[in-house]
């Protein structure tokens, strides 16, 4: 954009022309400030009618002031939206998206301010691992776990051998990411990813995965007016950004679409291949809790320090009940998720890792663990 210019009927004016400057070169932008507005106050009055003109003049200028810096505390204004809109059309049709698609996705379409809100948020407390697990990992969705098993069985098994995934698994991620399908988010995703990427935080990540949910749409695996998520932009079932969708989804019920929002045979086998892909071992578990020698030195519990189980077991470690461990010989690691303390303390295999890919999260792949345990132990 062109260096700050400040334009006025003549040139007298300093301070309202300095605050002016400031203002335009804060912002980047051409400010007119016309003559009355640039007079300034220090000019002799003769009479009470001057003194009253003056005084509405510097009323005017200040009023001036705080347009432009309410106008321009946004990132840009709704014209500047508009040409941002037809940029972005204009690439997705380069991209060949259907014009049909990107008249039904983006034709009056508004900037959402509570996912802006959302994204900027901070959380007002931080978790502890008991109360995060405590939370996500109830007994009443261990429970709900082992149902939705037993109905889906015959489907699930069906999956898991295909694709190496154990199903219990697959629930326990149906169950943490979205309670079993129930709660799936309640924004419409191609606004959500407009406004975040328009926002301009993260407006790149964004705008690949607005591009990436157009073209989901131009492929028709949904529509845009059903096409639901988290205000993030994270859709159906599964959650799955439109990036994964493109990478992972799978069309199991062989009905042309990839539908992680209602068909369940897609959402299974979506999560299953997302897995499998990221390199789960279909042989082992994902690990367990263990207890800690008294001798433990902390350095040890880092994902970066691997030793064979055997290893592990020589140097005190043992089962959460003080039996040895299993005498197979795999890769593993030490987590510690409460700082600073030496319990609860888990032995992690490479499915934990895989796990990890899925979500960055410590908690979140021990609860994905912990879940599936509590739903493989139902049977």
């Amino acid at each position: 954009m062109a260096a700050a210019r400040l334009v006025a009927a003549d040139t007298m004016g300093g301070a309202a022309l300095t605050i002016g400057a400031v203002i335009a070169g804060a912002y980047q932008m051409d400010v007119v400030v016309p003559l009355a507005v640039a007079a300034p106050p220090w000019h002799k009055q003769t009479d009470k009618f001057t003194c009253g003109r003056v005084f509405v003049l510097m009323l005017a200028r200040y009023l001036v002031v705080v347009a432009v810096l309410f106008l321009w505390s946004l990132p840009a204004g709704a014209q500047d939206f508009q040409v941002w809109l037809q940029a972005l059309r204009a690439e997705a049709q380069e991209r060949g998206i259907k014009a049909a698609i990107l008249d039904s996705a983006l034709n009056g379409i508004t900037l959402i301010p509570r996912v802006v809100e959302l994204d900027r948020r901070q959380p007002e407390f931080t978790l502890t691992y008991k109360q995060y697990r405590d939370r996500v990992v109830p007994l009443s969705r261990i429970k709900k776990g082992r149902k939705k098993l037993a109905e889906n069985r015959a489907l699930l098994q069906e999956i898991g051998t295909k694709l190496g995934v154990q199903p219990r698994f697959i629930v326990a991620l149906w169950g943490i990411e979205t309670d079993f399908g129930r709660v799936t988010g309640g924004f419409s995703v191609v606004p959500a990813l407009v406004t975040l990427a328009f926002d301009g935080r993260r407006s790149a990540y964004f705008r690949k995965e607005l591009h990436n949910a157009l073209l989901i749409l131009d492929q028709g695996h949904i529509t845009a007016k059903a096409m639901v998520g988290s205000w993030a932009g994270a859709m159906g079932q599964s959650q799955f950004m439109p990036s994964s969708f493109l990478a992972y989804a799978v069309d199991y019920d062989g009905d042309g679409r990839r539908d992680i929002w209602t068909t369940r045979a897609d959402v299974f086998a979506s999560a299953a291949n997302y897995l499998a892909k990221s390199g789960w071992r279909a042989d082992q578990t994902w690990g367990r809790e263990v207890k800690l020698p008294a001798n433990f030195a902390p350095a040890l519990a880092d994902l970066k320090v691997r030793k064979q189980t055997g290893e592990w077991q020589a140097m005190g470690v043992r089962r959460a009940d003080g039996g040895d461990l299993p005498a197979r010989q795999l890769s593993a690691s030490i987590v510690l998720p409460e700082k600073g303390k030496m319990s609860p303390a888990y032995m992690v295999y490479s499915n934990y890792r895989t796990t990890l890919l899925w979500n960055r999260s410590t908690y979140f792949a021990l609860a994905v663990g912990l879940l599936s345990d509590g739903i493989g132990a139902g049977g």
